[in-house]
């Protein structure tokens, strides 16, 4: 499946999206602030870092769950939580890149799949606020 063709199924039901949005901010959530932080040594992420890169998610699970249920402007929500994506993103490498000492291979590897993962779904809702404003 194309970009576009996910982009365009996309368009047909955006608020699928805010679902999605939330269902990765809970897993983020929990393989953060209780898988790595129980397996700290082999990911070599600090657990204070751990701990607050959990906490994001949950504030972007209630903006999912909140504009799940509204119905107005589905386009500028969709937006709004694309680049709160992308900002957890940014702030996750600047946390990890901080303590880029420690971190192990598995460290950089979790961290680099989250952000591929949730900038690839950032683009996609992007894209998606964008059309159908």
């Amino acid at each position: 499946m194309k970009f576009e063709d996910l982009i365009t199924k996309a368009e047909l039901n955006p608020k699928k999206l805010f679902l999605i949005d939330g269902f990765g901010a809970i897993l983020s959530a929990f393989l953060l602030g209780v898988v790595l932080v129980k397996f700290e040594e082999i990911f070599g992420i600090p657990t204070s870092v751990l701990y607050f890169l959990a906490t994001i998610p949950i504030f972007f699970v209630i903006y999912d769950v909140f504009c799940y249920q509204k119905h107005l402007k589905i386009g500028l929500l969709l937006k709004g939580i694309a680049v709160l994506n992308i900002l957890y993103c940014c702030i996750s490498i600047g946390l990890i890149s901080y303590h880029f000492s420690s971190i192990t291979i598995l460290g950089w590897a979790y961290i680099i799949v989250e952000i591929i993962l949730v900038s690839f779904l950032a683009m996609t809702e992007f894209r998606v606020g964008k059309r159908i404003i």
